[in-house]
């Protein structure tokens, strides 16, 4: 049991910081918030300043609660549903390859699954969930159901009320 506990917290803190980061990076790298939201809005995610600030809290909030192994499941499930959005609006019509031209999915899908994984796993003994006492009541299939569900369930609802994307430039008829 402790190689899985030891797992759980590599994988807590690895995905964390990924989430950690991408959420600065919106937040405080190149265009800052204003650019996120533009780029949002450049792919049909309106309004863009909206989804500019829920991608960048649910990012770092999920992966600060990662990093302290609080609610993993629930943590998991944000970072499902913000990296299956950008799998769905920006990465999917790419093929799977990250190196192809505007960048595969294959990165995006990792990281779902490796949240799905800790929702499997849950936080593990290095975790405040087993200093709460809820670690057994946070993993295992209800832990899965939890991160994939409320992921999948939270990305759908958002692409289904806000997912505004271009229509395809029509080609002339040759």
């Amino acid at each position: 049991m402790e190689s899985i506990d030891l797992a759980s917290a590599i994988l807590r803190a690895t995905l964390g910081i990924v989430l950690i980061a991408h959420g600065w990076n919106h937040a405080f790298g190149g265009g800052k918030l204003p650019g996120t939201a533009g780029w949002f809005e450049s792919m049909g995610l309106r309004p863009g300043m909206l989804h500019a600030l829920a991608a960048t809290g649910t990012e770092l909030g999920a992966g600060l609660l990662l990093l302290l192994g609080l609610l993993t499941p629930l943590a998991a499930a944000g970072a499902v549903g913000t990296m299956a959005v950008a799998l769905i609006t920006a990465h999917l019509r790419n093929g799977f390859f990250i190196f192809r031209p505007g960048q595969g999915y294959e990165y995006v899908a990792v990281l779902i699954l490796t949240a799905c994984a800790l929702g499997v796993l849950g936080g593990g003994a290095y975790s405040l969930d087993s200093v709460l006492g809820v670690e057994d009541d946070l993993s295992g299939p209800i832990g899965l159901a939890i991160t994939a569900g409320a992921g999948a369930v939270g990305a759908a609802a958002l692409l289904a009320v806000f997912w505004r994307p271009k229509a395809p430039a029509e080609t002339p008829e040759s």
